[in-house]
């Protein structure tokens, strides 16, 4: 494990460590909890936005893409626990 000195404004500290106290842990693992929260929130928004490109380029590349409302419904009736019908791709190019 290596080390990293963080340097932090006054205020910043006090508020992270009273946050630790109330949760019980000591600022050091309040700090690279939160780190390591902030790391994984960083990388799965590049995920998403990589899985969104290459749906994007696919689009483009097939001229196929899904009706908006029907997914909706869709996923509406997933969640409500129906039966649901997944959308078809159809072509969007004139």
């Amino acid at each position: 494990m290596s080390t990293t000195s963080l340097k932090l404004p006054d205020e910043l500290k006090q508020r992270a460590a009273a946050a630790a106290e109330k949760l019980g842990v000591s600022p050091h693992a309040f700090m690279v909890r939160a780190i390591e929260q902030a790391a994984t929130a960083a990388e799965q928004r590049a995920a998403f936005v990589a899985e969104a490109l290459a749906a994007r380029e696919q689009m483009l590349k097939t001229g196929k893409g899904y009706d908006a409302t029907e997914v909706h419904e869709y996923l509406k009736a997933r969640i409500a626990g129906g039966k649901a019908v997944k959308p078809k791709a159809a072509s969007w190019r004139s």
